[in-house]
């Protein structure tokens, strides 16, 4: 298993289980069998509706004696309606609670995005609020508050852009530890990772496998395959492992840590196995090739006509 030291000295595992879009009745299966054959980074968020199901399966887990506390990481995400300084502990303690946990390994800002208290996602301009309103720092202000209180070892972001997280390091006492955004082949974010890196802030990369199970009305016409890329492939065939494996081995080999969600056992183990998977640099190479900046979780869901968001990711 590999491992990435943060600034507080603790370590995160590369390979975690994602669960966004981990079916209800599922998931609690899926974090079991996860842990079974050896994950040790479960990653959720409130968002996803299912931190409760999350929650009794660790439980279960740790009753049965298949792994302790100490000995898993897990991470939670703040949405988007909870960042006004008010709502920032509740909501916390509210995914704490659903997951049966006393304390989070790391907890992230979910988007640099607000909206209104009681707004799952906006439907209208006025459900949302501006970081004018509810500007990054108040929200992460209370972030650090969480950490001092213990409720959380490590903060970090998601989705945050260069120029967001060099607007958040002016004024931050804690500095995020951690970014995690959308990282694959087709989006390899080069100059963000080498930003990442040059400020000891650990890149994550969700939607690895390309997010294929994500909802339609969230895909665009003739959107790419990266299970069926043919460098990929070909890539796989050397190694003599399947595509994915290849996918989730190029984040290891680039110092990025990696979610690949799964519910079926034996992709949940397939995926874990990716760390036996060595890219060679003429592989690396040929992957570097595949990069055409494409988002498959692009954030023109926030950018409605009224809202104040636009170009979520400073592009």
């Amino acid at each position: 298993m590999k491992f990435y030291t943060l600034k507080n000295d603790r370590k995160l595992p590369a390979i975690g289980l994602g669960t966004w879009k981990s079916d209800p009745g599922k998931v609690g299966e899926a974090v079991i069998e996860a842990i079974k054959v050896g994950y040790r980074h479960i990653d959720c968020a409130a968002v996803y509706g299912n931190e409760a199901e999350i929650g009794e399966a660790l439980n279960k887990a740790f009753a049965d004696g298949l792994v302790k506390r100490e000995d898993l990481w897990i991470t939670s995400k703040l949405w988007n309606n909870a960042h006004e300084k008010d709502k920032v502990i509740p909501a916390l303690q509210k995914t704490l609670n659903d997951l049966q946990l006393d304390y989070l390994d790391l907890y992230l800002i979910h988007w640099p995005v607000a909206f209104k208290e009681g707004v799952g996602f906006p439907e209208k301009a006025e459900d949302f609020l501006s970081l004018e309103e509810v500007p990054i720092i108040e929200t992460w202000k209370k972030m650090e508050e969480a950490h001092e209180k213990g409720m959380v070892k490590s903060i970090g972001v998601s989705n945050f852009s260069i120029e967001k997280l060099k607007d958040l390091l002016v004024d931050a006492n804690l500095q995020p530890e951690v970014n995690q955004v959308e990282l694959h082949p087709l989006l390899q974010q080069e100059e963000l990772l080498e930003f990442c890196d040059n400020n000891s802030i650990i890149l994550t990369g969700y939607s690895p496998l390309g997010s294929g199970d994500r909802s339609q009305d969230m895909k665009k016409d003739d959107e790419p395959n990266l299970l069926e890329n043919e460098t990929i492939i070909e890539i796989a065939k050397e190694h003599d492992c399947s595509p994915a494996q290849v996918l989730i081995s190029w984040h290891l080999s680039r110092g990025t840590a990696v979610i690949p969600k799964s519910t079926n056992p034996k992709r949940i183990k397939e995926n874990l196995e990716s760390y036996d998977v060595e890219l060679t640099e003429k592989n690396v190479s040929a992957i570097r090739k595949l990069n055409e900046h494409y988002r498959y979780v692009d954030g023109k869901f926030f950018e409605m006509e009224g809202s104040p968001y636009h170009n979520i990711y400073d592009e």
